[in-house]
Order: structure tokens, then sequence, then C-alpha cells
């Protein structure tokens, strides 16, 4: 929608907001203006879309308050009856209602639509952004305190240590003290349960979802992406139904050496169905390429699935654009809400595992659409994000999300009202980086760039780019191979975290050998923050809290990388804390294949030992057995006859990395002892280790 900026405390702040401006511009178009107050300095590129009124604005007197939004409020014509009468538009009506009502979780509660904005009053500066995070926002409190709507704008200002302001947070920073504090929001919530009937559930999600889509339909030329699969289909026949004309775009990769784009034929076909008209926009591999090298920078990541998502719409919002197009719609987070992902139909608790991808999305996904739309100077709106349908959505029985073995079969279910037929509503979900082809777009441009993996050919295009991370480690397989995974997409280790329990039950922490995390750390070349807890449950969460206060502090991590696969209690309070830290969360092995998981294990040179037992079906002769295959086969009959979780997931064992292809050395265990509590449970207790030379061919 636009670009918004700020800047208090340096002296040559106009020129530095002049300067972001010209970075912004592609955000705003329309009009790039700036402002001083109480020597305080915003700026911001207009992209308009509900008449034109320039921003900042600002108002007189002897207390003034000055307002830069990113912002599509859509219940502003409601508010402005109520507090500013004639109101020429939503940022109008936003500055006065937050210089009435404050900017509290309260106050930002009654505002439906979505918003990044920058206010100032009374010496303070307050950022706030919608609650899923769909408008972005940064900061930096270091040299004076900026904030901007895109990251890379405050680095090239020269500002370090740039965060994102968590959408469940507001920041009031003071001007006079040079402090920030934040206030924190409630997130949606999957109590109470519907209890309605599911004729009931389906109309309420059938006249939710008409409203989301009626009220972003904007007075200016639209476009909506479209891959023919169910989400586009049931935008495209509501905005059709709604009156609205529109012209659909598909993005796909062409080359002689690779299949045709499985979305090409679908959504032609499906366009054809449905009397829609579609654009596509066919890319080569040299035009994907170039594509890459604005793609990555622009982003600020190189991680594969994230740059193989951007270039299936870039091409096509770069047509739209041409197309004069200012607003485009996308499906983006209907599996989120609806559970369309392959690990919803595994989750233990179905809507927690909802709640957990929407805490995502920030990072995963919305960023990284808004910045590549407006470089077009398109705004993207996302009807299934609307504030209402996701509230209602995520309290759906989850046996309503899941019936008949189908995932969204919510949606699939009402798809026939708007005269959807069965084989698209029932299509199953296709990855946009397959269906394009642009993942293997990219993997045949690195291989000719000398590169057998994506991910250390993109780091070239943006390198350093991603969020630096601390890994929560406990010396076992999951922590250690889950840091690996995430070293392997790009992505920054700053340090390691540790948590020694004084109880061996702890639901929480792994307890076996966890004092050798010293070693890890010392082979890996990373600082290692260590915090100890008497492991009373709950309890322990705060000394958790303490450690990644101190990481955060002491290291600037901006995420953790957890090795969490399917506990719901471990995940849960993880991601509430780091959340409340404004940490991003990280979880690369959460719902994988145990099976092929632990295989994978052998297959990647980590050398693992079984340090603890508490299953029928183990006995002490498993303690210290390194895991190869032939355990591993052991393990898989165990688990068929057994019932135990091959990848431990059931508290059935512990394990120790002794060695990993990020070591560069490997831990050598001295002295040990097996203590056994009866036939099936013990521990394997290490009493001396040290570094020693690696074996060769690891």
């Amino acid at each position: 929608m636009c670009g918004i900026i700020g800047i208090v405390g340096t002296k040559n702040q106009e020129q530095l907001v002049e300067k972001g401006l010209a970075l912004l511009k592609n955000r705003g178009t329309d009009c790039q203006k700036l402002k001083t107050i109480d020597r305080v300095t915003f700026g911001h590129a207009l992209h308009a879309i509900v008449d034109f009124v320039p921003q900042p604005l600002a108002t007189n007197g002897k207390s003034p308050a000055m307002l830069t939004a990113n912002n599509e409020i859509y219940n502003w014509r409601e508010l402005s009856a109520k507090h500013h009468p004639g109101a020429k538009n939503d940022s109008e009506l936003l500055l006065q209602y937050l210089r009435k009502k404050g900017v509290t979780p309260s106050s930002l509660e009654r505002l439906d639509g979505v918003f990044a904005f920058g206010f100032y009053q009374k010496g303070k500066i307050i950022l706030a952004r919608d609650l899923l995070g769909e408008k972005p926002l940064w900061f930096s409190l270091e040299g004076g305190f900026a904030f901007s709507s895109e990251r890379y704008v405050l680095h090239s200002l020269g500002f370090k240590n740039v965060s994102e302001l968590n959408p469940r947070s507001i920041l009031c920073y003071d001007i006079k003290t040079r402090k920030g504090k934040e206030i924190r929001r409630p997130f949606f919530s999957i109590t109470p349960e519907i209890a309605e009937s599911r004729e009931q559930i389906l109309g309420q999600v059938k006249r939710l979802l008409i409203k989301a889509v009626e009220k972003r339909i904007p007075e200016t030329k639209l476009g909506l992406l479209f891959s023919g699969g169910l989400d586009s289909v049931i935008l495209a026949q509501l905005v059709k139904r709604l009156g609205k004309k529109f012209t659909c775009y598909l993005s796909v990769l062409e080359d002689s050496s690779l299949k045709d784009p499985g979305d090409l034929a679908v959504a032609i076909a499906a366009a054809k169905r449905l009397g829609l008209q579609l654009r596509i926009i066919k890319t080569s591999i040299r035009g994907a390429e170039n594509n890459l090298r604005i793609i990555a920078p622009l982003i600020g990541d190189t991680n594969v699935t994230k740059v193989a998502v951007s270039l299936t719409f870039f091409k096509a919002l770069g047509q739209a654009k041409k197309d004069g197009c200012k607003v485009v719609f996308s499906g983006l987070g209907s599996e989120e809400i609806f559970a369309g992902y392959s690990r919803h139909r595994d989750a233990q608790a179905l809507n927690k595992d909802c709640v957990s991808g929407l805490l995502k999305l920030y990072e995963r996904d919305l960023y990284r659409d808004d910045v590549i739309s407006m470089f077009n100077s398109i705004e993207l709106r996302l009807p299934f994000l609307d504030k209402d349908l996701v509230s209602y959505a995520l309290r759906i029985p989850p046996a309503l999300k899941l019936s008949g073995g189908r995932d969204k079969a919510i949606i699939r279910d009402i798809a026939p009202d708007f005269g959807i037929p069965p084989e698209l509503a029932e299509r199953k979900k296709i990855a946009a980086q397959y269906g394009s082809n642009m993942l293997k777009g990219i993997e045949k441009i690195a291989k000719s760039h000398g590169y057998q993996h994506m991910s250390p050919f993109l780091d070239t295009l943006a390198p350093g780019v991603n969020p630096r991370l601390g890994a929560l480690v406990s010396t076992g397989k999951d922590s250690m191979f889950a840091l690996a995974a995430m070293k392997r997409q790009n992505y920054p280790i700053s340090c390691l975290i540790t948590i020694r329990s004084a109880n061996k039950d702890s639901f929480m922490f792994h307890t076996p050998a966890v004092e050798l995390a010293k070693l890890q750390a010392e082979s890996l070349n990373m600082p290692l923050i260590t915090a100890s807890t008497k492991g009373k449950k709950e309890e322990e969460l705060k000394d958790l809290r303490k450690a990644l206060v101190k990481a955060k502090e002491r290291y600037h991590i901006e995420g953790i990388v957890t090795g969490a696969l399917y506990s719901n209690y471990q995940r849960d309070r993880i991601e509430q804390i780091a959340d409340e830290l404004s940490l991003k969360i990280f979880s690369p092995l959460w719902h994988i294949d145990q099976g092929l998981y632990i295989k994978n294990l052998i297959k990647e040179n980590f050398e693992i030992i079984i340090t603890r037992i508490a299953a029928d079906g183990f006995s002490e002769r498993w303690l210290g057995r390194k895991l190869d295959f032939q355990a591993i086969d052991e393990l898989l009959k165990l688990s068929a006859e057994k019932g135990i979780h091959p990848a431990f997931e059931g508290g059935e064992a512990e394990t120790l990395v002794l060695d990993c292809p990020l070591f560069e050395k490997r831990i050598v265990i001295g002295k040990a002892k097996k203590i056994m509590e009866n036939s099936y449970t013990g521990t394997l207790i290490v009493e001396k280790a040290h570094l020693g030379e690696r074996k060769s061919g690891r």
C-alpha cells in the first residue's frame, strides 16, 4: 500500500528520511513527503487507493500528534462516524482515532483491517501493526531510533541490529530516555470450540468469506494470482459473483529439459470452465536467473522455498502492474486456518497447530509477499486472513476440517455453493514452487554455476541477509540436526542455548549428558549460554526465558531453532516464550517422517549414541549403543511390535551426538558407566570426555 519511515535522535535525520523515501519509492509512487515535529521526522511514500491524502498527517496545538501509516482499515467509515466525522479516508480517521483512544491492545482490536504505523505524541513514538503482520515494520534502537517498512532501507541508512516488530507487540519509544518498551497484544484463541451444527458452520464460513472478499474489492483495477487451485478458484468465483471485473495471472517456468509446469494445464482448464480471463506469463531459465538476482536481496532471505515461491508471482505482478492493476488478490492463509498442509493430518491438536502456523506467518510468508508486490507498486490483499474469518475458523472442530480424510474439508464442502465443480473443489494441493516449475529451475541454474545444492548458490546472490538465530541444544540428535538444517539454508547461528535441569524426568528438557554441550559448542566454534533449572513443571520455563533474554541481548539473535518433532507440550511453551520476546521460531523437523529421519541421520554422517532408555523392548545393551543401520532396523521392528516411536518422540530414549559434519572435532568418551533402574530403564553416565580428531571420511 505505502512506504513509511521515521527517525529521531540523529543530526541529519531529515536527509536520512529523504534517502529512505527514495529507496521506498516503489511502495508509493503517487507522492513522497516528510514532516518534522518536535525534532521527530516522519516520511511517507503514498500508494493511493482511497482518495489522495498525502502523509505524514499531523495536528496542531500545544500537544501535536503525527502519523505515518501503511494501512487499509475496512471499518474506517463506521469509526469515523463515532470519532472523527468528516475524515476523507482511513488514514485521517486513524490519526484522530489514535489521538483520542491511544495506542493500546483494546484500541487496535477495534480496527478491522491491516496496518503498520508510526505515531508520535507527547514525546513518544509508538509503533504497531496488524495482529498477523500483513504490513511490515522494522526498527532499530541503535544510533538514535528509526523505523521503516523495509529492513534493507534501515541497513542502507547505516542503522545496525535492525529488528522486525513482532505483530503481537506495541513498541513505545520514549525520546527523552531513549528507551523502548513493548506492550503485548493477545492473539487469536482456539476456545471456546464452536458447538454449532455442521450446516451452521458451513453457512457461517461462507458468509464470512464473502464478506472478507467484498470489503477488500477496490474501486481501482483488480488482479488475482491464479493457479487453478481451490483457494484461487474460490476467490475468483466470489469476485466474479460480486460483479467486479478482474484478470487472473499465472507465472510459470518453461524449459525444454523440464516437464510442463503442472499448474499451467490446470489453470487453463479451470479458467475456461469458469469463464475467467487468464493471463499466462512464461519465464525462461535465463529470465528466472535474472529475476533471482533481484528477488533474493529484495526479500532479504536466501531460503530456497521462500525464493522459489517469490519467483512464482514476481513476473505475474510485473504484468499486473503493466496492465494498470493497483490491487491484486492472493489466496495465502487458507492452508493455515482450514488445515491444508500434510502435517495437519498427523497433528495431535489440530487447531493449536493452525495457531502455530499463523504465529510464524509474518516471518515465513507475509514479508516476502509484501516486498515483492510493493516492488511492483501493487497492494496485495489476502481475504483468507480476514480477522473475523480467522477468529471463527480457529474454533471450528478439527473433525470438520479433516472430514472424510480430506484436508480443508470445510472449504471443499462449500465450494459447490460458489459454482465450483467437483474436479476443482477436490483438487489436491500442489505447492506453488512445484506447480510452476520454479524450484526445478533454481536447481538447474545452481548446477549451471557449479553448485550441487541450491542454498550455497542463493547465498552468493544476497550473502548474510538471513536472520541471526540461537539454537536450543540438548546434546541430542534432534536439536543438532535442526541446527544443521538451518545452517544448510544459510541461516547464521550466533549462539547455542542449553538448559541443565536437575529433574531427570523433566517434560521440557533433555537431561542425560547435557553437560557435554560445552564440548559440542567448542567443536562448532560457537558461544554457549547455559542456564540451570530445578526442573519444576512450568517454573522451569522462567529459566528458559532468562536464557533467551541473555542470548538476545548478548548476541542480538532474531530467532531460535528448536528440534521439535511432534511434542505439542514442548513446542507450545517454547513458541509462547519466544513470541513474547519477539523471537522468530524455526522448527525444521516438525512432523518429519520418523523412520526416514533416523535413516537420514546416518546418511548425513551423524555419529550418535543412546544415553537413556525408558521403554519396554529396550535393555541394558542399548545404553551407549551407536545408532547405525542395524540398530535402526531393530528400532523399526520394536516400533511395529511395541509401539516405540522410531525417533523416540514418546520419551523412549535419549541420545548424544558425538560427531556430525559441522563439528571440527569429535567427542571422545573416556569413561562412562551404566545405571539401570529396572530391566528396560537406565542411563549412561558420561564421567570423562574430551575432543579428539574426527574420523577420516566423515
